[in-house]
């Protein structure tokens, strides 16, 4: 299949990968700014922090389907990869200040008491803690230094996107069609990508057998 890619010059696709952080940004400063002149409602405090938490499921969808993308469709979107990426760490660590300095006040025993009360809260935190080695070496200093560690070190965003995953759908006592939606994107995700790497390896000894049958005929 021809893969497709945007028809941007060489020379202009480093400054479409900035474009996309500045637009990947850019819901994040308008809610900041309904925030600060009071249009975010009775609660704007969870009101942020749900606004933040939503986006970071949407940049984590977007950044586990670049791939499948390109194997499927054909769409080449791997330039913007770690763009995404990095969009999801950010809104990720947003959301969870929002909650630790603006809903929970920095108290820790508050924010235990909320953990035990609301477990789904720990899926959150465990899903940054793993992002934050994953940010730290999305850049190309890593990945030559790194060698094969960082692929098996990336791979760490299939648990993260299942942390994710459970905490976006148990937050609530019931799912509505945004969360059906969202969850369901994520886990044929995770089963595309964990499938992917099987079906080359079924593929490669089905090309072996093919060679040895037509050696042994030969």
């Amino acid at each position: 299949m021809a893969e497709l890619s945007l028809a941007i010059p060489k020379r202009w696709q480093p400054a479409s990968v900035w474009l996309l952080y500045v637009g990947g940004l850019v819901p994040a400063a308008w809610a900041f700014y309904l925030g600060a002149t009071d249009q975010l409602g009775a609660d704007p405090v969870k009101t942020f922090e749900l606004f933040l938490g939503i986006w970071t499921i949407r940049f984590l969808i977007l950044t586990l389907a670049v791939s499948p993308a390109r194997e499927l469709f054909g769409w080449n979107y791997l330039r913007y990869r770690r763009a995404l990426g990095l969009l999801t760490f950010y809104y990720a660590l947003m959301h969870f200040t929002v909650y630790m300095v603006l809903d929970q006040a920095i108290e820790i025993q508050a924010v235990i008491n909320d953990v035990l009360k609301r477990p789904f809260i720990m899926f959150g935190m465990a899903g940054l803690a793993m992002l934050i080695p994953l940010a730290v070496t999305s850049n190309n200093l890593s990945i030559r230094r790194l060698g094969n560690t960082w692929i098996w070190l990336h791979r760490l965003v299939y648990i993260i996107a299942a942390c994710g995953a459970l905490h976006f759908a148990l937050s609530t006592k019931i799912l509505d069609l945004q969360q059906f939606i969202y969850v369901g994107l994520i886990i044929a995700l995770i089963l595309y990508r964990s499938w992917r790497p099987i079906a080359r390896s079924r593929k490669k000894s089905q090309g072996r057998q093919r060679n040895r049958a037509a050696a042994s005929v030969s």
